[in-house]
């Protein structure tokens, strides 16, 4: 068997790995040469994976058994799409990946389906009478983006002008969201879906840079801080959505913001969490959800087994640079032997030129820390932030330390 793998990234890797196991030849489509994950591949193809006719013709001309992705919505649509055309197997049909990725019909299928999210408008022009029914601060983000670009928080209209200036020309089809902004502790929520049933597998706090008008995450923790009824009214939101959309067999990732008395849902998709969030929810349940997408499209039954997790406490620490060249990495294998670091990625290449740290594709690697205790987690966690170095080309450390911070206890 043949398989054409969209999307480079570092749960691209652990994909190829599974697919070699099972000895299905694998070619990696990436429009980025410099793809982590091209040396796992036995065989790659630079293109635009979200232009569907390119990656149409590429699967006829490899003969390809099946097309797969991981952990990237908008290629899920490229996925699906070609999948359909040349009658190969998917887990999810054409129309149904592109009704999970449209956010207008997102927030409408919500507010009919009395699943809980903020009031918001969609729009491609600034309509003044639209806004004056929200109430500021407002958040602001292009219809169709991702990596938290364009995302962005106004507090007046001068802001909300300049805002919004900027998401429409991010935006592929012009089209903004504006909507109400929400007070909350933010959590990742990761489901799979099985015969129409959302089985709730884990809940994650996500962590934010104290910027005054930006989103950008700096660490994902399990387990969230939030009450077992908390997590039940979870349960039952994902259940909604996947009966307000119809879904069947499918992983499903959930974004929302509670107070710990109700919830707002600010999006989902059909995929699960991207970078190295696919690990993080493995040592949560015990469940591959990489291993669980090849086997939801090669049409093999997903079976969760006993959710539980293999440790106590977990999380991925993302981590950003100064401006400047980035060369290397140093002291994430060494901590890695020592069982430090559960486990460590990198984003960028060599050479790569950082500018800022502003969007969550600025980021130049993660790390994953497994501890048993929270006491243990606080010491691993800082041995190493104390301990490893982004180092630039002259070989001076550009870690930006200062969002590495300490781990705290997270109440709401």
């Amino acid at each position: 068997m043949k398989a054409l793998v969209l999307a480079g990234s570092c749960p691209q890797i652990v994909l190829l790995g599974y697919l070699k196991e099972r000895g299905i030849e694998t070619v990696l489509l990436d429009n980025n040469v410099n793809a982590v994950a091209r040396p796992y591949a036995d065989k790659f193809i630079k293109v635009n994976i979200l232009d569907a006719e390119a990656v149409k013709q590429i699967a006829v001309d490899e003969q390809a058994d099946f097309l797969i992705t991981v952990c990237a919505d908008q290629v899920l649509i490229t996925v699906a799409k070609v999948s359909e055309e040349l009658g190969l197997p998917c887990y999810i049909d054409y129309k149904t990946a592109c009704d999970v990725s449209d956010k207008s019909l997102m927030k409408d299928i919500f507010h009919r389906f009395d699943i809980p999210t903020s009031k918001n408008s969609f729009m491609d022009v600034l309509d003044e009478e639209k806004v004056n029914q929200m109430q500021f601060p407002l958040v602001v983000k292009p219809a169709d983006g991702y990596s938290s670009k364009g995302v962005r928080k106004a507090t007046n209209w001068e802001e909300l002008r300049r805002f919004f200036a900027e998401a429409a020309a991010i935006s592929r089809s012009g089209v903004v969201i504006v909507e109400e902004f929400v007070e909350g502790a933010e959590l990742t929520v990761d489901y799979q879906v099985i015969d129409g049933v959302a089985h709730l597998l884990s809940a994650s706090n996500t962590e934010k840079v104290d910027y005054k008008d930006r989103f950008l995450a700096f660490r994902t923790r399990y387990p969230a801080a939030v009450s077992p009824e908390t997590l039940e009214r979870i349960r039952v939101i994902g259940q909604k959505i996947a009966d307000a959309f119809g879904l069947k067999n499918t992983p499903m990732l959930v974004q929302l913001l509670t107070n710990d008395q109700r919830e707002s849902v600010l999006e989902f998709c059909a995929r699960n969490g991207g970078g190295a969030k696919y690990l993080l929810l493995k040592r949560a349940t015990g469940f591959d959800p990489i291993d669980g997408v090849i086997r939801l499209t090669l049409g093999e039954p997903v079976e969760l087994g006993e959710i539980k997790p293999e440790h106590t406490y977990l999380t991925n620490e993302f981590l950003y640079a100064y401006p400047g060249t980035f060369d290397h990495l140093e002291g994430f294998e060494e901590l890695k032997q020592e069982g430090v670091l559960e486990e460590y990625w990198q984003f960028k290449w060599q050479g790569a030129e950082i500018a800022n740290a502003v969007t969550s594709s600025d980021r130049v690697a993660s790390i994953t820390i497994a501890a048993d205790s929270f006491e243990e987690l606080v010491e691993k966690h800082n041995k190493a932030a104390a301990t490893i170095r982004l180092v630039d080309a002259e070989g001076k450390d550009m870690l930006r330390h200062d969002l590495l911070t300490p781990i705290k206890d997270l109440h709401l």
